[in-house]
């Protein structure tokens, strides 16, 4: 029995420690990335335009139907919740206002991470591991490469980029989607409704859910690579890569969100 629970403490602070260490590689991965970044053309180490535009639409602009897809399902979801739960009060007024803050502050921003977390964070994880498995990581160094500028970099600046992009027209079909079941009960047109929700948004609630979709970009790219570069166990540690960068990646953007939405309201 002691030995069992001896073997037991043994594998907690084995988890323990390598989930430390894995923490401080994602670290010193996006320390490097922009390290390459600015120092690159004085290494002849220069990042391509080419390369993150090719990233931008991988990991952006292919998400975008099933993000705006996803975003009017959202709005149409708590339209239809909120009409149910403040009629009890006889609030239905406030859907509108409850919608458009709840969607630009927390839902669009969340469900953009959930959605390239799938996609791009399992790509990278798959990507990555694939050349650590087939030792092209070691060629790349043999002949000059940096890995980090070549396979992170590009797409960690892609997604900084297009994921607020994403969130803004996911804000838009949400903010739509809500519309189509609130006009009736609200007794207002369309464009009356899209209207008023923009009067009552404020750049602060657009900011936030900005905010918060680059930090999910970067925890999506920083936890794919981290996962790919520590792949062992050849094509099948591949799989088992990907799909731990997959829950890996929205844990800890669920937590972000949890984080950020926390010191983000204070000032309210």
């Amino acid at each position: 029995m002691s030995s069992r629970l001896v073997k037991s403490v043994e594998n907690v602070g084995i988890t323990v420690i390598q989930s430390i260490e894995r923490i401080g590689f994602a670290v010193r991965l996006f320390w490097d990335s922009f390290y390459w970044l600015f120092v690159g053309r004085k290494y002849k180490q220069k990042v391509r335009l080419s390369q993150i535009a090719e990233q931008m639409r991988i990991n952006g602009f292919d998400a975008l139907p099933i993000v705006l897809a996803l975003g009017g399902l959202v709005g149409m979801m708590l339209a239809i919740q909120l009409l149910y739960s403040l009629s009890d009060f006889g609030a239905e007024s406030q859907v509108l206002r409850a919608i458009a803050k709840s969607v630009t502050r927390e839902f669009s921003p969340l469900i953009t991470g959930i959605i390239v977390a799938g996609r791009s964070g399992a790509a990278i994880a798959a990507r990555i591991g694939s050349q650590v498995v087939s030792q092209e990581i070691d060629a790349f160094k043999v002949i000059g490469i940096v890995p980090v500028r070549y396979l992170v970099l590009p797409p960690l600046l892609a997604l900084m980029i297009t994921m607020p992009m994403l969130v803004i027209c996911a804000n838009f079909t949400a903010i739509v989607g809500g519309a189509v079941f609130s006009v009736g009960p609200l007794d207002m047109s369309m464009s009356a409704y899209l209207v008023e929700s923009y009067n009552i948004l404020l750049v602060s609630d657009i900011m936030q859910g900005l905010i918060k979709s680059v930090v999910f970009g970067i925890i999506v790219v920083l936890v794919g690579a981290t996962t790919g570069f520590h792949v062992t166990g050849g094509a099948e540690g591949v799989g088992r890569a990907t799909t731990k960068a997959v829950v890996i990646g929205i844990s800890f953007i669920v937590l972000a969100d949890l984080i950020a939405s926390y010191f983000l309201t204070q000032d309210l």
